[in-house]
């Protein structure tokens, strides 16, 4: 850090990086080694990077009284929270002798490697700088399937043969009619500055459709016209709208002949020819509870207003067959011409080939890449893989030897005896938080007391770290230095370090090369350069960032674009050079890979299945109304939640529309109990028509606190939601049924 004199105000330039797909621009103030303020991005060009009330309370973050300061070892009861300071040394050695026991006695695959995105970076965050050293270590079990994205990118993968298929967020303003499909990016961001483009789109004439159960603050912004939908049946509207451009020839027929396989299959689906059923927008209204004129009047508007761009958001794919609605959208955006051209969308998420959130073909130079997974190398690869499924620069096996993350808990309770891979006996947990966030929560407490050691690298105790034998403190980002690339406006954000890391936290690179020596890997084999030196090195080294003390200075670079990024452009203009990357070289509406695994639950096109609970269930009798769990404008996922600022502005609460509320005699501000057969929560309620009626949403992100009866008195929706996941491998947190009466206790 830079010497000051004592009360002299610094400032440095950073980005942020708080999992939302933005690299946002901050201004920190500091004196005499406090942060005193934050301010936000005020570059007057149009592609400025302002950002959100999350990052302005990082200051509270950092300063937060119940962060963690010091390593701490358990001394109570697995889950009890109770332990006691140790050193930094005897914290280390633990770790490592307690690692190499268990490889020893059990084999590498015996120890389950739980990292996530808490922060979308490339250096220590998401699955870098652990799973580097763990792969080094001889390997580990390694979980699959993206909470995200892992119905789009399945449904990308197949029909594209890539993850990266999104325009850039400027393109919007090319757009003639925008459809934002479970897509709600005032509380998501969903790349910085999209909500600006929104706007600007709207202003310039564009016509905003916004297709959700909740009439979410982005569709009470821009949207001309809100479409409720009950939750789990988005396929059966997209299938529909397919019927409609078909019967009515409003599908852009020479573009599918050239550029698409297996459009008649799909076809003669819709049509009925294969099953008797034709896919009617009647047909589909009796699933969706969307009128049959407004589906006809969307699939007019999608396939006459060009250029459309169709996007669908992550929501839509977190149910039962999510990948389903993907693929169905897909098939819409090739149905009407809107892939690879100004104003269009390919649809899908791009979770990207080298980074996340991302289409953009970013130069990377060389970084901290994990590198191959011995354990996964040894095993035969899933089912459900696909060869075109890769990510971020290397391949993703989805081998036997992995264990779906709504699995983990099963998978340690039942080991070989129960199917898996391997008996667990260990737990690595970096930038994630388990218990919380996947399904089941009760389940955890009897399967991580049956392990024999856990870590956990975290800032805060949050649910999952009060399992944990070993709790390592991390420091934030405002303490060390990483690199984010931006969103779907292709830019670089550097991450600085702006005040020494507080108490005795650490950054993740630091703990990791401590431990490299301690588990007998060379700490120079590990990372031979320092956190800004990997910044340097990933920036500059492929040569997209041209000036690196420049970049230093500024924290940001912006790639010059002579026009917005267009996914499949060069595909589309010059088709025999530029196939695209599937088998048959285009667009596949119905994939032969798909077809030769002959699994009815993976039909090789788009097709319509009713969710396992749904409005249609029997369960409905008992429990008559559907859970979604949205992203929460004050939190990413489960961070921010204790910061005072952020709880005093938006209270956490569930929405429930008056129709379901009157006649259970809740009224706005009463304490709840929603409940089924998998738990109960308690949570306070907001009664209100933005969101429609059968349908209650409890925010994601919720801190999991159970009482002494199993009563979770914090609302997190996992609680109540189930561990079965879609045939690909989604998550289905929008899929599960409850009831909901005001509480008692």
């Amino acid at each position: 850090m830079e010497k000051r004199t004592a009360g002299e105000e610094q400032v440095v330039r950073t980005a942020c990086a708080h999992h939302c797909g933005g690299s946002c621009v901050w201004k920190v103030h500091i004196r005499d080694g406090v942060i005193t303020r934050l301010e936000p991005d005020d570059d007057p060009k149009e592609d400025q990077l302002r950002g959100c009330m999350r990052a302005h309370a990082l200051r509270q973050q950092v300063y937060a009284p119940d962060r963690l300061k010091y390593p701490l070892k358990r001394v109570g009861p697995r889950g009890s929270g109770q332990f006691e300071r140790i050193s930094w040394d005897e914290a280390l050695d633990t770790v490592a002798s307690e690692l190499i026991r268990i490889r020893d006695a059990y084999g590498n695959a015996a120890i389950i490697s739980g990292g996530g995105c808490g922060n979308v970076t490339l250096v220590q965050g998401m699955m870098f700088a652990m799973a580097r050293l763990l792969y080094m270590f001889g390997g580990c079990t390694d979980t699959w399937a993206w909470p995200s994205w892992e119905a789009s990118t399945f449904a990308t993968s197949v029909t594209y043969g890539t993850l990266n298929t999104q325009n850039s967020r400027d393109d919007l303003l090319n757009s003639r009619l925008i459809i934002l499909w479970g897509v709600n990016p005032v509380a998501t961001i969903d790349s910085t500055n999209t909500m600006w483009y929104l706007a600007r789109a709207k202003e310039a004439g564009a016509k905003i459709i916004s297709i959700d159960p909740r009439y979410t603050p982005t569709a009470a912004t821009v949207a001309h016209q809100w479409i409720p939908i009950i939750p789990s049946t988005d396929t059966a509207m997209a299938i529909a709208m397919a019927y409609v451009m078909i019967t009515e020839n409003l599908q852009d027929q020479a573009f599918l002949d050239r550029y698409t396989v297996g459009f008649d299959k799909f076809k003669d689906y819709v049509l009925g020819i294969a099953d008797g059923t034709p896919k009617t927008p009647r047909w589909a209204e009796k699933y969706t509870g969307v009128p049959a004129a407004t589906i006809e009047q969307v699939a007019r508007d999608y396939a006459t207003t060009k250029p459309g761009a169709l996007i669908s958001g992550i929501s839509p794919g977190r149910t039962a067959f999510g990948e389903q609605f993907h693929r169905a959208t897909l098939t819409l955006a090739a149905m009407t011409g809107n892939v690879g051209v100004h104003g269009g969308e390919a649809g899908g998420r791009s979770l990207g080939d080298q980074v996340p959130y991302n289409a953009y073909p970013f130069k990377l130079g060389p970084g901290l890449t994990p590198g191959e997974n011995p354990v996964d190398k040894e095993a035969p690869v899933r089912p459900v893989a696909i060869p075109t499924y890769k990510s971020w620069g290397r391949n993703v096996p989805r081998s036997f030897a992995r264990v779906h993350q709504n699995k983990v808990a099963d998978a340690i309770l039942k080991g070989r005896a129960g199917g898996y891979h391997a008996d667990y006996k260990a737990f690595v947990v970096y930038n994630h938080n388990f218990v919380n966030q996947f399904p089941t929560t009760g389940k955890w407490h009897e399967a991580l007391d049956k392990l024999e050691f856990m870590l956990d690298l975290e800032q805060f105790m949050t649910a999952t770290a009060r399992y944990a034998d070993i709790v390592l403190p991390t420091c934030t980002i405002l303490e060390r230095n990483d690199l984010i690339v931006g969103g779907n406006k292709p830019s670089y954000g550097f991450l600085k370090k702006c005040i020494d890391p507080l108490w005795e936290s650490k950054s993740q690179l630091e703990i990791c090369t401590l431990l490299a020596s301690r588990l007998g890997i060379d700490p120079k084999a590990y990372s031979d350069k320092s956190d800004e030196e990997w910044v340097k090195s990933i920036a500059c080294g492929g040569g997209d960032v041209p000036d690196w003390e420049e970049f230093k200075e500024k924290a940001i670079y912006r790639i010059p674009l002579k026009e917005p990024f267009i996914s499949f452009k060069k595909e589309i203009e010059d088709p025999e050079n530029n196939p695209f990357p599937t088998p048959s070289g285009k667009i596949e509406i119905y994939s032969q890979l798909l077809a030769d695994k002959n699994d009815p639950l993976l039909p090789p096109a788009p097709t319509y299945f009713e969710p396992w609970e749904g409005r249609n269930s029997p369960l409905a009798k008992m429990y008559p109304l559907q859970m979604i769990t949205a992203r929460f404008q004050r939190r990413a996922h489960t961070q921010f939640e204790t910061l005072p600022w952020l709880r005093e502005l938006i209270p956490n609460r569930a929405e429930i529309n008056s129709q379901d509320a009157e006649p259970r005699g809740i009224e706005d501000g009463d304490m709840l109990r929603i409940y089924n057969d998998r738990g109960e929560i308690r949570i306070a309620a907001t009664v209100t028509e933005r969101i429609m009626p059968g349908v209650v949403n409890v925010p994601q992100g919720s801190w999991f606190m159970p009482d002494e009866n199993g009563i979770d008195r914090g609302g997190c929706p996992n609680t109540l939601c189930t561990e079965e996941y879609s045939p690909c491998g989604s998550y289905t947190w929008n899929t599960g049924l409850v009831e909901v009466e005001k509480a008692k206790d």
